[in-house]
């Protein structure tokens, strides 16, 4: 079939009809033909020939050119579509590298295989279409709430249709064992949308914690005009979460607008969500306060907050403990995510015990190291000493507050503990030493004796080991592995050193070796000025581990 004996028209009513059918530009489906035209003129001209087809957005009527480059002449290598400047004089004027002669070939003859193939072009260049209409109409519509209908089940995995395409919820995205026949309307949050090479993947979910806010969000006016803002939300899909929220108007209580007249905002959302209990909690920039909260029912009566471990300890009553950690430990287990703190919590008997057993080795260690007797050792653990070297290097008034201490007992008292570091020092500079340790180390200042033997029991022997340390290292940290946080020991940490004073030690070492200009660091400083460098090297240090 020639392309000239064809009704000319009909090329664009087929576009047209194409373009509606797909929900796509018609322009996109003339391109295609004009592809499957140029493929089927090459595989009658040559396939070498550069062949281009447009088709009259109007008339419908198919042009064939051919086209030639101008190229240097030692960079000619396609004969049928370039040509040197020498030979374009032959058809332009004046020609220049890179200008294109075009002249108009005869249309081509369609036979069966042609038309197949431009066939196969036209469909994969639809699909093509069909595909990035799909991701940009979806793209941005991940991370809310959509329904559609269930159109089949695969392998537990149930297939959405949300309208002009398809998308998935796999089986570890419903709520417990909710099952779904065809046809049934489903409302669902949209988790992720991946452009990928069968086209884009839209994921669904029931059991993201989003999927709940969104759901609020539906329900209470406040929220969705931003007087009310959620903060957290912590779930175990189908069975309980808990959800922080704060007003910010003085006036609207935010627990009781998200509950609703008699619980009818929350009850939608429990009746979404299969039943799933709700707790909804106030928010509270202080985080032992907020924990309170996050912890009910159980009553809190202390808590421990360990800011640079991110770890809290809760001390309850005997008779809370088990409505603390709740049914296998889900009320402390939401509590956790809900705060982002890993929490422990002992009974009141529990805090007690370990009190007392601080209590006795530090009673122990000031027997043993100052020569006292029990009682008097037990007067410095009550007053606050808890080292050594606070007994060394306190101010004697502070001993002089002591029940029986005068000031010659205040002063023997820091006689024996000065006497008995200066012992220590010694022998752990003189371990360190043996070990190898260099002078570039001992002499270097931050460290102590028992930092330079620990670090020589490590293996860093030398100033330049001491420099190629990361903070985490020395300081010890945290690490996320598999979503549980991992406790990274560090070489100095018994001697209580800060991430902030291991990087400060370290760039201090690698500036006196010379491989950090002073002048650098201070460049970086005055470009980001609100930057912690602490807690940039616990992300990069931790994240390499």
């Amino acid at each position: 079939m020639a392309i000239t004996s064809a009704n000319q028209l009909e090329l664009l009513q087929t576009a047209e009809a194409v373009a509606r059918e797909k929900m796509i530009d018609p322009g996109l489906v003339v391109e295609a033909m004009e592809e499957s035209l140029a493929r089927a003129a090459k595989s009658r001209y040559g396939s070498e020939m550069d062949i281009r087809v447009s088709i009259d957005r109007k008339t419908g009527r198919a042009t064939f050119t051919r086209v030639r480059t101008v190229v240097a002449e030692e960079e000619l290598e396609n004969y049928q579509a370039e040509m040197t400047v020498e030979q374009a004089r032959q058809y332009m004027e004046a020609p220049q590298i890179g200008d294109e002669f075009s002249e108009e070939v005869p249309p081509v003859e369609m036979g069966r295989i042609a038309a197949q193939s431009a066939k196969q072009v036209i469909l994969q260049k639809v699909r093509e279409a069909e595909r990035d209409r799909q991701y940009e109409e979806f793209k941005d519509r991940a991370g809310t709430i959509i329904n559609g209908a269930v159109k089949r089940e695969e392998y537990g995995n149930v297939i959405v249709d949300i309208g002009r395409g398809e998308a998935v919820l796999r089986r570890n995205e419903k709520i417990g064992r909710e099952s779904y026949r065809p046809n049934d309307r489903i409302r669902v949050y949209i988790k992720d949308v991946r452009r990928e090479p069968r086209g884009p993947q839209i994921f669904l979910s029931r059991t993201a914690p989003e999927f709940m806010a969104e759901l609020f969000k539906m329900e209470v006016p406040e929220i969705y005009d931003g007087i009310i803002e959620i903060k957290a939300v912590a779930r175990d899909p189908g069975s309980r979460a808990k959800i922080a929220v704060i007003s910010h108007d003085s006036s609207i209580d935010p627990v009781g607008a998200c509950v609703g007249m008699r619980g009818s905002r929350v009850q939608a959302v429990v009746n979404e969500l299969q039943g799933e209990k709700i707790d909804i909690i106030p928010w509270n920039e202080d985080q032992p306060t907020f924990l309170v909260n996050a912890l009910q029912p159980a009553e809190v009566t202390k808590v421990v907050l360990d800011e640079e471990a991110e770890r809290i300890e809760v001390v309850v009553p005997e008779g809370q403990l088990s409505l603390a950690i709740g049914r296998r430990g889900q009320n402390v287990r939401l509590a956790s995510q809900l705060t982002g703190l890993d929490i422990d919590i002992m009974t009141e008997e529990e805090e007690s015990q370990r009190r007392q057993a601080e209590f006795e080795a530090r009673t122990r260690l000031f027997m043993d190291t100052l020569d006292l007797d029990e009682f008097f050792a037990q007067l410095l653990v009550s007053e606050g000493f808890t080292s050594l070297e606070e007994v060394a290097y306190v101010e004697s008034d502070e001993l002089l507050v002591i029940d029986g201490v005068d000031e010659s007992t205040a002063s023997e008292l820091q006689a024996r503990a000065s006497d008995f570091l200066e012992e220590q020092n010694r022998k752990a500079l003189a371990h360190a030493r043996e070990l190898g340790v260099e002078d570039s180390l001992v002499e270097f200042e931050g460290l102590t004796p028992q930092m330079i033997e620990a670090l020589a029991e490590d293996g860093v022997k030398t100033l330049e080991d001491f420099a190629t340390c990361a903070d985490w290292e020395l300081a010890g940290g945290w690490t996320t592995v598999d979503g549980q946080r991992v406790k990274d020991d560090g070489v100095l940490e018994k001697f209580d050193v800060s991430l902030e004073e291991a990087q400060a030690m370290v760039m201090t070492a690698r500036i006196q070796l010379g491989w950090v200009d002073p002048a650098d660091l201070e460049a970086e400083e005055g470009e980001e000025p609100d930057a912690d460098p602490a807690e940039e090297t616990v992300a990069g240090d931790a994240g390499t581990n």
